[in-house]
């Protein structure tokens, strides 16, 4: 489950429009907005390096932090966009969302596979395709899991895992109600072809005893 909730400092920004951006984004800052929780919007900028830092790490739209703004009270807050230069693809604003702890969200969790080594299907050399690397759940926003963890120990060659099969963390449910597959392992290319050409001198041994 997640861990402790990071904090994320940033400033508020004075001004508004795209005056006010442009001199921020000049100054090294990115511009951004905070939004929701029944008050009102708050226009705040962070150090691009910081940011780009973060959205490197990875899991940024995913991660549930502390917003901390000088003058203002600590809130959680998730991020819901990252806007970027269409031909340097760096980012240009950045949009968060203010959350209660109870409050229920949608977000992508990565998926992680465990028991390679207890697969019967993967020592024979099977290939293990990833579906789904990441599944959307609904979450509670002060309990965002860091992953949900497939365990593949006991699986053979033609299975495959739903998410059905899954322990969720408490609280969680996919936002598809279907069972749908999230991995499957497959048979390698050399044992799919020695399957088809031995299915193929069946057929011709039926067809000569006919």
């Amino acid at each position: 489950m997640a861990g402790e909730i990071p904090d994320l400092v940033v400033q508020e920004r004075t001004g508004s429009g795209k005056g006010a951006a442009r001199q921020a984004r000049r100054a090294g800052l990115v511009p951004g907005v905070v939004y929701g929780g029944g008050a009102d919007p708050l226009s705040i900028q962070m150090p691009f390096n910081e940011l780009m830092k973060r959205l490197k790490k990875g899991r940024f739209l995913s991660t549930l932090f502390n917003l901390k703004v000088e003058g203002h009270e600590d809130v959680r807050v998730i991020c819901r966009a990252v806007q970027r230069d269409v031909v340097k693809d760096l980012p240009t604003h950045v949009d968060f969302l203010r959350l209660r702890r109870t409050t229920k969200i949608n977000l992508y969790i990565p998926v992680e596979f465990v028991g390679h080594e207890s697969a019967p299907g993967l020592r024979r050399g099977g290939v293990l395709t990833v579906v789904r690397p990441e599944v959307e759940l609904l979450v509670t926003a002060g309990d965002i899991p860091e992953q949900i963890t497939v365990d593949l120990s006991g699986l053979d060659i033609g299975d495959t895992v739903t998410i059905s099969a899954v322990d969720l963390p408490t609280g969680a449910k996919p936002t598809i109600e279907r069972d749908f597959v999230i991995a499957n392992i497959s048979a390698p290319s050399g044992l799919r072809s020695e399957e088809a050409a031995e299915g193929g001198e069946a057929e011709e041994g039926e067809a000569e005893e006919a």
